[in-house]
């Protein structure tokens, strides 16, 4: 018994001495509660000056539950509130966030040793002659191909680590631009309808009107049903700018993730206004190829690729390998001059597995993994091209779109606005009837539906400029959304 003890000890002596050495490599990084959600909140912070939490436990959902009611309930909120309250409420955003640490502990996973395998055998059990048994057979086998690879296994996973936060950032970066897309189209849809109600005050005049001058027998049945026909028309039209609003709205709540109560928030009735000065963006492919988190991810995978690829030519002959070291005790009887003795004999033993190479030479697992690599150099080499594409379009539609909602503010609405004081002024002098007085009223409705149409284009574009810049779709940069908040709109709440 002594002999076994000695062989236990000494077969698991050397995996622990390599399991102290695993502990002196930064292991905390990985395990700690929120590994890598320090880099996530750090990138989303910079692309969009807003904070973002990873909840895990019921005191942290509990709070945030109280600050999501106090920036919302029965409140008029802006883009921006609109932005942080679906990053930190977002339940789809936490679930992301969950791979991040299915990641870490990956890492920390590879960064263990493998469990040795450990076997006992007992032969000839019940033999009278020999006590209870006649042999024992221990046996502790380990893995050392695991051992020589470990390094690299850690340095892949590692880099799915990297890759898994900056996956993060991307759909975080993606809600963020989602949301602050559909405030604006929230907005927008609520000033169409304060516009049609303006129209349809016009419409409803001008059909009582003609009524009471069919009545009278002043206007025909052709004037009078034009009349009443635009006045119906115009009500369905209202209809259904009501439903697109309210269905606008529940876009956005959804995106925010509020129920219950707290859905009970405003948004204002009018957009922002135009800002003064476009930003200028003369090196915008230069900026967008810095920025991108979604090219950084692509870089990663680049990376990850690369390393499997050498872990795998580097266990292409030998995919399996371990050291059997053990024991074994044999009891033998000895007869000398008719005397019989009882000899217990201990062996150590040591044994060496591997798989031998003779139907599957590694060639295929070698080939797959030079086409994966492959694979992704082209994906992040035609990332790259979209990119500088996605980049020039953005800028060319954020500059247009300024250009047509400024040409709106600054000719078409004046010119209309003139129309309709030069007509009320005709109908003063009793030049023009009341009839053209109601169709210029219509037709500058009219035109400034267009001017809330071409500044909701502008400000998607806004959106637009700063997710291809950052990536994760239509992102909002830190800088020039400013302009979008409560303060800018001269119309009420909703």
């Amino acid at each position: 018994m002594i002999s076994f003890r000695f062989m236990r000890r000494t077969a698991i002596f050397v995996p622990l001495a390599l399991a102290g050495c695993a502990t002196s490599e930064g292991i905390e990084q990985y395990s700690a509660f929120d590994a890598g959600f320090s880099t996530v909140s750090a990138r989303v912070g910079q692309a969009t000056g807003k904070q973002t939490v990873w909840i895990q436990n019921r005191d942290q959902a509990q709070q945030l539950t109280k600050r999501v009611r106090g920036l919302v309930h029965k409140k008029t909120i802006s883009a921006d509130v609109a932005v942080q309250v679906a990053l930190l409420n977002n339940k789809g955003l936490q679930a992301a966030y969950a791979d991040i640490g299915m990641s870490a502990a990956e890492v920390w996973q590879q960064t263990m040793l493998e469990n040795p395998t450990v076997s006992i055998g007992i032969f000839g059990i019940a033999a009278p002659e020999l006590g209870v048994f006649r042999t024992i057979e221990g046996m502790i086998a380990n893995n050392i191909l695991a051992l020589v690879t470990r390094k690299r296994r850690i340095d892949i996973a590692d880099t799915r680590f990297r890759q898994a936060q900056l996956k993060a950032v991307v759909e975080t970066l993606r809600l963020a631009g989602e949301t602050r897309s559909a405030w604006i189209n929230s907005v927008a849809a609520f000033e169409t309808v304060f516009y049609l109600n303006q129209a349809q005050a016009a419409a409803d005049a001008a059909s009582e009107l003609a009524k009471k001058l069919g009545e009278s027998g002043a206007l025909g049945k052709a004037g009078q049903a034009r009349e009443h026909a635009f006045y119906s028309e115009l009500t369905g039209q209202k209809a259904e700018a009501r439903l697109a609003a309210r269905l606008a709205k529940e876009t956005l709540s959804r995106l925010m993730g509020v129920w219950g109560t707290d859905v009970d928030y405003f948004v204002p009735d009018q957009l922002p206004r135009l800002p003064k000065r476009v930003k200028r963006k003369d090196a915008i492919e230069t900026e967008a190829l810095f920025r991108r988190i979604d090219l950084q991810v692509a870089k990663l995978e680049l990376e990850a690729v690369a390393k499997s690829y050498g872990l795998t030519n580097a266990t292409r002959l030998v995919t399996d390998l371990e050291v059997i070291s053990g024991f074994e005790i044999e009891r033998e009887i000895e007869e000398e001059d008719e005397e019989k003795t009882r000899k217990t004999v201990t062996r150590p033993q040591v044994e060496l597995e591997f798989v031998i190479p003779i139907f599957d030479s590694g060639k295929a697992r070698l080939r797959k993994a030079e086409l994966a690599y492959m694979k992704a150099a082209n994906q992040l080499a035609e990332k790259a091209v979209n990119i500088r594409s996605e980049a020039r379009s953005a800028y060319l539609a954020y500059r247009s779109t300024h250009d047509i909602a400024r040409h709106y503010r600054n000719n078409v609405l004046p010119l209309r606005a003139k129309i309709e004081e030069e007509a009320l002024l005709s109908y003063n002098g009793m030049i023009t009837n009341t009839f053209e007085l109601l169709a210029d009223t219509r037709a500058k409705v009219s035109t400034i539906l267009l001017a809330v149409n071409a500044k909701q284009a502008f400000w998607l574009a806004d959106v637009g400029l700063s997710g291809a810049i950052y990536g994760g779709g239509d992102t909002p940069g830190a800088a020039g959304n400013a302009e979008m908040n409560v303060a800018d709109n001269g119309g009420g709440p909703h």
